[in-house]
């Protein structure tokens, strides 16, 4: 599904201009399809429009997503505390290899 959500909806631009009933067919599958239809929409007119610096200024962006972008996008492991088992796992690793690193130097 994500794969023909990203070749029909490349841009978030294209979320924001799409025809509600073209996204409502795509995510219906996965249940709850008005909800995240509207936060589809609204996360996607925000990302482009709004001047935002933390992913969780988005509408939608919970505790996860923020720490999967300071995590990845931003690189700010070090003060990320996460609670989702793999990103906790991730970041132990992350730990692990600046502390081998650090031991080096």
């Amino acid at each position: 599904m994500i794969h023909d959500f990203f070749h029909r909806f490349p841009t978030p631009e294209s979320v924001v201009d799409a025809d509600d009933s073209e996204l409502l067919d795509l995510i219906s599958p996965l249940g709850l399809s008005n909800r995240r239809l509207k936060t589809l929409k609204r996360f996607s007119e925000e990302f482009v429009t709004k001047s935002w610096k933390e992913a969780s200024e988005l509408y939608g962006v919970g505790k996860y997503a923020d720490d999967t972008y300071r995590i990845f996008i931003r690189g700010e492991w070090m003060s990320v505390q996460p609670d989702d088992h793999a990103l906790v796992d991730y970041w132990g690793y992350l730990r692990n290899k600046f502390q081998q690193a650090q031991s080096h130097a």
